[in-house]
């Protein structure tokens, strides 16, 4: 029999027909901690060098929140994932906060299982309706049963 192993590695974000938003010109970040090699902007940002992505300084929980200058209207949101090196499971939980009000709204939670050398990408694509989105909130768990792990994001993108 005459097999080939796959290479399963994407280098490049999928869904290049979306419009992402420029968050550099249309929000602030706000974070809970970055790893000075894995800065929180590269996580965000559309250039050549967001192949990075942002890693946390500390294990344990960690936030990410994108606040609007402006409320917006979103329809997608798009995350990537990657743990190349350790086995874990992950939970993210997606909040968003609408204009005029002071409490989060919770989009969804999510537990993912990173297995390498296998199993090390996470791509989520959700279609959403987030008018009048004021702020976006990203909390991540990087290893639900409290072991040491930092969290990573390659990207999160909104359009």
């Amino acid at each position: 029999m005459r097999k080939t192993l796959i290479n399963q590695t994407v280098e490049n974000l999928p869904f290049p027909d979306l419009d992402f938003l420029d968050l550099d010109h249309l929000a602030q970040v706000e974070f809970t901690s970055e790893c000075r090699e894995h800065p929180v902007e590269s996580a965000l940002l559309l250039t050549e060098d967001s192949e990075v992505g942002w890693q946390a300084a500390n294990p344990g929980e960690q936030t990410i929140r994108v606040v609007f200058d402006q409320p917006r209207t979103i329809e997608h949101i798009v995350l990537m994932f990657d743990e190349p090196q350790q086995s874990r499971t992950q939970e993210f939980v997606l909040l968003w906060l609408m204009d005029n009000e002071d409490c989060y709204r919770e989009i969804l939670r999510q537990q993912y299982h990173f297995s390498p050398p296998n199993t090390t990408r996470e791509i989520e694509h959700y279609e959403v309706e987030l008018n009048q989105l004021k702020a976006l909130e990203l909390r991540i768990t990087p290893d639900i049963s409290g072991g040491e792990a930092c969290a990573k994001l390659k990207h999160l993108r909104l359009a």
